[in-house]
């Protein structure tokens, strides 16, 4: 009997590759700390959810309402948008974060 071989992932062999989608930007509108997660309006006006753990490492304490963010937007037809990498941007009022 031939069985199909699962193609192996490093360092997760039995996980799925992590999602990815479309690269676009938008404004922080909300964010609940203690909740660890915010909402980003995008270019259609939509509210897009967005956790702690979808920001680049330190990046979730520093955001603040009404900053500009880059990101990827995941359409999942059960729980709606969500925001992945997601990354502050520079832009006219706003300097990127200075390193150390």
């Amino acid at each position: 009997m031939n069985t199909p071989k699962a193609t192996p992932r490093a360092g997760r062999p039995n996980q799925p590759p992590p999602p990815s989608g479309r690269l676009t930007s938008g404004r922080i509108v909300r964010i609940h700390a203690g909740q660890s997660h915010g909402f980003i309006l995008d270019a259609d006006s939509r509210e897009v959810f967005f956790h702690r753990s979808d920001t680049s490492w330190g990046t979730f304490n520093t955001l603040l309402v009404g900053d500009t963010v880059a990101f990827e937007l995941i359409e999942d037809r059960v729980s709606g948008p969500r925001a992945t990498g997601v990354r502050r941007e520079a832009g006219p009022d706003q300097s990127p974060a200075s390193p150390g």
